[in-house]
């Protein structure tokens, strides 16, 4: 049986303000926890004018205090900013206040910039390269069980708790799948941003996961754009903001979704078409039977369950159709 999530980036709409964005991701929540989904996770962006989402901690408690039951969590904390020990306290806080339902879903995307970057580290030049031994410091800190040789030992990471949230590493390649597996994490992989290396990936995952002390056995999920109506015409009409907006972004433009009406009198480039058609690989657009179709063989692909679907249309209601649509076709 397959099961479906949530990635929400509170991306805003044009014509709306932010604090309408974080509405909408909050509504989106509850909605999708009464449909049956079984986690709801937001992303973490920075100096960008048109995506909200720069502080995926508060929103989770937000929008865990909104829900009762849905898995609550990000997608991703961007660790090789920050402290392992302040986010392992930070995670500690919303498992304690929100026991069972936390997931910690790590990123190592540098979060923007070179300057946006330096920023988030107060102007500390740190490497990317330090993203697997922050993985280790943040999985001693959670467990409080740093090694007598380590710089920190004796620095505890409070509230203790006990239970702890649900690790998840995100990734695009093998190499990523590789660093969850030998750190015995749960693993993302990101299809929504990159198709190609997704099988490569989680066979390397599921091949090398150890056992560890957060999970006994391998778990992994893949995120994917979907968009759905009850016509195909009628989704392929509606991918057309998201892929102005995906235009837009990749050109460092205006990242606010625009109108529909706003996509199709955009006069597009043979080059801006072609790069349509090679962002289209990382969606599925169609009819609930189609969507489901197209699930069950990606499941069988990457062996997994579980698919985060991430949506970007600028209208709310379209959203919701989509998630409420494969709901009612695959839950």
């Amino acid at each position: 049986m397959v099961k479906l999530s949530v990635l929400d980036q509170s991306v805003i709409s044009a014509g709306d303000t932010a604090a309408q964005a974080f509405r909408k991701t909050a509504d989106l929540a509850q909605i999708t926890e009464e449909l049956g989904y079984t986690r709801f996770w937001v992303a973490e962006h920075h100096n960008t004018n048109g995506i909200a989402g720069s502080s995926p901690e508060i929103l989770i408690s937000h929008i865990a205090s909104l829900t009762k039951k849905i898995r609550v969590g990000s997608g991703g904390v961007l660790l090789p900013q920050y402290s392992p020990y302040k986010v392992a306290e930070n995670f500690k806080v919303l498992e304690a206040l929100f026991p069972n339902r936390i997931d910690a879903g790590l990123g190592r995307s540098p979060g923007g910039s070179a300057t946006t970057r330096l920023a988030l580290t107060d102007g500390l030049r740190k490497s990317l390269n330090e993203f697997p031994r922050q993985i280790s410091d943040l999985k001693g800190f959670l467990m409080n069980e740093l090694p007598d040789s380590h710089p920190f030992y004796g620095v505890k990471a409070f509230p203790n708790q006990t239970t702890l949230p649900e690790l998840w590493l995100l990734g695009i390649t093998h190499r990523g799948a590789r660093l969850a597996a030998e750190n015995g994490t749960a693993f993302t992989y990101g299809h929504f941003i990159t198709p190609v290396n997704g099988k490569r990936a989680m066979e390397q995952y599921y091949r090398e996961f150890q056992p560890s002390p957060f999970l006994k056995r391998p778990k992994a999920n893949v995120c994917i754009f979907v968009i759905c109506a009850e016509t195909q015409e009628k989704a392929e009409e509606l991918a057309l903001s998201q892929d102005l907006w995906l235009l837009r972004v990749e050109k460092g433009l205006d990242t606010r979704i625009p109108s529909l009406e706003e996509a199709k009198n955009t006069t597009l480039t043979a080059a801006d078409r072609s790069k349509i058609v090679e962002n289209r690989k990382r969606m599925v657009i169609g009819t609930p039977d189609l969507v489901k179709k197209e699930l069950s063989r990606l499941s069988h692909s990457y062996k997994t369950e579980e698919f985060m679907i991430i949506n970007n249309l600028h209208s709310f209601n379209d959203k919701v159709k989509t998630y409420t649509l494969l709901a009612e076709a695959l839950l």
